[in-house]
């Protein structure tokens, strides 16, 4: 049996959530770091954890410690990501993996010599009624992919007032909308469809060029109320806002709206995709239906039931037909299939759950985006 032990990195939004999976997987959580030992400290106590390190070093210097989560800001991933692997850890991974394609290059490389498990944290795959789509397209129950459409959602920036690091290129990145929601739409329509996307074209706009920084912290998703005496003018230079044209490898077409600016949307990924069979939808705010399209016959509704779905499908569900499941079995269900890895030992097996390269892989279409997006004109990826 592998001894697993478990150091998490960062407590903000995401890491509890991270901890929650891990709970759930019965996967030992031995301690935490954060940006300084005072709050690595109050947030162990707060979460439950034995230990509070001084350091994300103190961390990575302690053998007992065979896996890292890194739930920290973008910038810091790379770096720390780095610095597990060569310290002999398994790393699970926020996306997006890195900033630049160079960077997110280096990790995979770097992995692979080190022989060590790799996730990026792309968990949105792990909706059941995402994997049916993906089974029902591999059997070619629905035929030839023509078009992929859909949008991501949000509306937490949606007022000049709102604010969170992402919101700064140095902590977030140059990109926001779609590096933080789009990514995930991105890969998970890829993962499902099996396709590749050759080719981009996108139209970018940020609405509130400037925003309203408090000078005090506050936390992603939860609204605390300011004064106007606690804010500062802060010019912005990433996207509310991003549509994007894709052209697949296939031959399809494709086409994503991305906004952190819509009104009454708190987290709302939808796709479509429409083959020469038959249609399927998918909408995250009822995932646990599938919206099956037919010309000849009446359309279908699948709700989420074990006995009702494919073997694929039902690998990602825990709970009979009519008990829900949702965003937090997402985590459950990726957890556990990187762990089962882990512990079966042969890092040399193809995996089933998304790796350093998948978050590479997303980089360089996040990249070609930008590129569009900037100099107006269609950009091929990679």
């Amino acid at each position: 049996m592998v001894d697993i032990k478990v150091g998490l990195v960062g407590t903000g939004f995401i890491g509890p959530a991270h901890l929650e999976g891990l709970r759930r997987n019965n996967i030992h959580v031995v301690g935490l770091a954060e940006a300084t030992p005072e709050l690595a400290q109050a947030k162990a106590r707060d979460l439950g954890i034995e230990k509070a390190y001084p350091s994300f070093e103190a961390l990575l210097a302690d053998p007992a410690i065979t896996v890292v989560h890194l739930a920290t800001p973008n910038y810091l991933h790379f770096p720390q990501a780095k610095a597990a692997l060569l310290a002999g850890k398994h790393v699970i991974c926020e996306k997006p993996l890195a900033m630049t394609t160079a960077e997110s290059g280096e990790l995979v490389k770097l992995a692979a010599e080190k022989h060590l498990v790799n996730a990026i944290n792309f968990n949105l795959r792990f909706y059941p009624m995402a994997q049916q789509a993906r089974s029902m397209i591999r059997s070619g129950e629905l035929g030839d992919i023509f078009i992929i459409q859909g949008s991501y959602l949000q509306d937490w920036l949606y007022l000049a007032t709102d604010w969170n690091w992402r919101l700064e290129p140095g902590f977030g990145g140059t990109l926001r909308a779609v590096a933080d929601i789009g990514s995930h739409w991105l890969d998970l329509t890829t993962f499902i469809s099996g396709l590749t996307i050759e080719s981009v074209m996108a139209d970018f706009k940020t609405f509130h060029p400037i925003r309203k920084k408090p000078s005090k912290p506050v936390e992603t998703y939860t609204g605390k109320l300011l004064t106007p005496e606690d804010y500062i003018d802060q010019p912005i230079a990433t996207e509310d806002y991003a549509s994007i044209l894709i052209h697949y490898g296939n031959g399809a077409r494709g086409i994503l709206t991305v906004s952190q600016v819509s009104a009454g949307r708190k987290n709302r990924l939808y796709f479509e995709i429409d083959a020469s069979k038959a249609s399927v939808a998918f909408d995250s705010e009822h995932n646990n239906d599938l919206w099956i399209g037919h010309r000849e016959r009446p359309n279908e509704l699948l709700m989420k039931d074990p006995s009702l779905v494919s073997p694929e499908a039902r690998s990602t569900m825990s709970y009979p037909g009519g008990h829900n499941e949702g965003y937090p079995d997402t985590f459950k269900q990726l957890i556990h299939r990187v762990y089962a890895y882990i512990r079966k030992g042969d890092f040399q097996a193809e995996t089933d759950f998304p790796t350093f390269k998948d978050g590479h892989y997303e980089l360089q279409l996040c990249e070609a985006i930008e590129k569009s997006a900037h100099e107006a004109r269609w950009v091929k990826v990679g």
